[in-house]
């Protein structure tokens, strides 16, 4: 199949005078753990947090109900533990909605480039959803178009993927997204082009709902063992650099009906389960860094 790669520009700014700095104490305040969080990974505090990343966390901006989210998703903890900092170049792969988006865009300004499927490189019954969620994070960025106006997109072909020339990102990064390649028979070829892009000494970045050991490519939970996620990127290449519980949800039995989605935000559960499930909060992940040597 040929290989695709178009560059769309899209808008984004971030003013450092637009939060003061009582905006960054409340993102690093500390707090006890609600249910179904875990407290960050030891070691993480000897990680200088990039003061933008406080701001960015405390945009007006940001939708209230991802901001709801941050104690599941722990961005400040899991972006310091990836070493991510303002001036450099880092490849969110596959944003969806734009969680990370809101955050990482406004913050990194023409360092962010968000890699989406290229529809028209999918057969025409599988284009949908990846058209519509394209749709959806152009919408984000033109919402508000002083954060975003310099976002960049770069469209891929999930079976030929090139994120950008190669050598030229500082950082990848990937937010639950393993299980959906391994089921359609892209991993190898995805991790392999984040070696590609990567620059040496570049990082990979992975969070990823984990399994209690190795499953199948094909199992439709959701969940993916940890060292398989490991073996995936050295195969490719990478060594692994450190993990991190920031994450992790012990809460999670992962035995739901409907696998990680039964949890939330997804929520595909029974009406009178939802106290239970509320309860656990949402899945128990993993977060691995890795580098290219």
């Amino acid at each position: 199949m040929t290989r695709r790669l178009s560059y769309a520009l899209s808008p984004l700014l971030l003013c450092a005078c637009a939060a003061g700095p009582a905006g960054g104490a409340t993102a690093s305040a500390a707090s006890a753990p609600e249910a179904g969080t875990a407290p960050p990974a030891a070691g993480l505090s000897m990680r200088a947090t990039d003061p933008l990343l406080d701001v960015a966390l405390a945009g007006a901006w940001r939708s209230p109900e991802n901001v709801a989210r941050d104690r599941y998703r722990h961005p400040r903890e899991t972006l310091t533990f990836f070493g991510i900092e303002t001036g450099r170049t880092v490849i969110e792969i596959t944003p969806g909605g734009g969680w990370y988006a809101e955050i990482l865009a406004p913050w990194l300004r023409t360092g962010y480039v968000a890699a989406v499927v290229d529809p028209d490189a999918l057969p025409e019954a599988r284009r949908d959803y990846p058209a519509r969620a394209r749709a959806s994070l152009e919408r984000l960025f033109a919402s508000a178009p002083e954060q975003y106006r310099d976002a960049r997109v770069v469209a891929y072909d999930p079976a030929a993927p090139v994120f950008g020339p190669a050598g030229s990102a500082d950082a990848v990064l990937t937010f639950r997204n393993v299980h959906n390649w391994r089921s359609s028979g892209q991993a190898e070829g995805m991790f392999k082009g984040f070696f590609e892009v990567l620059k040496p000494g570049g990082v990979l970045g992975v969070v990823e709902h984990r399994a209690a050991g190795p499953v199948a490519a094909d199992d439709g939970s959701g969940y993916v063992g940890e060292d398989q996620v490991i073996a995936l990127a050295e195969a490719a290449g990478f060594r692994l650099d450190g993990r991190s519980e920031a994450n992790a949800n012990p809460l999670d039995t992962r035995d739901h009906p409907n696998g990680v989605w039964t949890l939330p935000p997804s929520n595909r559960h029974d009406e009178a389960d939802r106290a239970k499930y509320q309860a656990i909060g949402e899945s128990d992940r993993m977060t691995l860094r890795f580098i290219k040597p």
